[in-house]
């Protein structure tokens, strides 16, 4: 492998090898603590024009198994890592992750000090950076000529061109089985009870949420992002939800004026960048977390009761919850850092999380927030 570096805004380089495509990545650098999905997270959307530091030291181990992928395609614009496994030891490997990131045209990087780069995205936040074979200097003016992050609408770059049906899509495309719900008294009835259609609006989605609902007996239309109120309702769903995605949720002023407007005509379910969108709707601010919450062991509390759940996360921003709506509340918090992690109606059938209750990767601890949305969709219809 041939020498690279990693070049950061405040003007650190750090020397490694080049692995995966040749050339260069820029993008704003920030880190992962989970100790194994790393496949999930390299197809993850949320992570659109970022580098992805892993933070546990040995990057591959097992390999690459297309049944994992969270969407078609790898999404950060390059890889940081201590170090990339030489062998791939699965029996459900296809590949190895430096042919993976190849052929996928994925530059990387290895060789790197992560904890380094890591502590200083904690002491002075996240920052842009470049992997490149370029000299030091060059690479910082690589990183000098790049374009702020934040002003990106990285959710219209990941978002679908066209609406589809889940169920077609997922026979010709995807390979994992949907994951089975735990029993549910409350929505069981016979069976899994009725079939309820779902729009999603797709920020950025993982595949994951389609199979958690498909596990649930949900039929699921996913729309783009530029989708209006109007465009939602013509498909009489029971429930609309809106997806995950990557950027800063102030560039959705579109997407927050169309919430609003479905805010007490369908049940809503938010999950993160969708958490993010509805809470501006509800009059709530968002701002940028110093080097934001990516990881699998993330715990957040039910204010409600008391309940403490180890969540998944990958976000750089939160919501404030200054100027929200009487008619809302905090329904859970983040026990690290105290930040609002969900929030639900008083008397509307709205709820939103900021974690990732589909996982992949991560526990699966919050599967139930599923549960409480086909609760949500069967009680506005009377049939709970």
């Amino acid at each position: 492998m041939s020498d690279a570096r990693l070049a950061l805004a405040d003007g650190s380089v750090f020397e490694g090898r080049a692995v995966g495509a040749p050339g260069h990545a820029g993008g704003e650098v920030v880190f992962n603590t989970s100790m194994t999905g790393y496949q999930e997270m390299l197809t993850d959307p949320s992570y659109a024009g970022q580098l992805l530091t892993l933070t546990y030291p040995m990057i591959g181990n097992y390999g690459v198994d297309a049944a994992v992928e969270e969407s078609g395609q790898i999404q950060p614009r390059g890889l940081i890592v201590r170090e990339v496994a030489p062998v791939a030891s699965h029996p459900r490997a296809a590949s190895d992750l430096a042919t993976f990131l190849a052929e996928r045209g994925v530059v990387a990087i290895d060789g790197i000090d992560t904890r380094a780069v890591t502590r200083r995205i904690r002491q002075h936040g996240v920052m842009l950076g470049v992997i490149t074979t370029d000299p030091p200097e060059a690479a910082l003016e690589r990183v000098r000529a790049l374009p702020d992050y934040d002003g990106i609408d990285w959710a219209a770059q990941v978002t679908t061109e066209e609406g589809y049906g889940w169920g077609s899509f997922a026979r010709a495309n995807d390979l994992r089985p949907a994951v089975e719900p735990r029993a549910n008294k409350a929505v069981a009835g016979e069976g899994l009870g009725a079939r309820r259609k779902v729009a999603l609006i797709d920020g950025g989605v993982k595949r994951n949420i389609m199979r958690s609902l498909t596990a649930r007996n949900c039929d699921i239309t996913v729309l783009p992002i530029d989708a209006t109120a109007e465009d939602v309702l013509a498909l009489e769903p029971s429930g609309v939800l809106w997806s995950p995605g990557p950027g800063d949720p102030q560039v959705q002023n579109f997407q927050v004026e169309e919430a609003r407007k479905l805010i007490g005509a369908v049940p809503l379910f938010g999950i993160c960048l969708g958490h993010q969108v509805i809470a501006r709707a509800l009059g709530a601010g968002t701002f940028k977390l110093p080097f934001g919450h990516r990881g699998a062991n993330h715990p957040v509390r039910d204010a409600r009761t008391g309940t403490v759940t180890i969540t998944s996360q990958n976000h750089g921003y939160a919501v404030d919850p200054e100027g929200l709506a009487a008619s809302a509340e905090v329904s859970h918090v983040n026990l690290n850092d105290g930040t609002v992690e969900a929030l639900t109606m008083r008397s509307e059938p709205v709820m939103t999380i900021q974690y990732h209750s589909e996982a992949s990767p991560g526990p699966l601890d919050s599967m139930g927030m599923f549960d409480r949305f086909v609760e949500l969709m069967a009680t506005a219809e009377g049939t709970a």
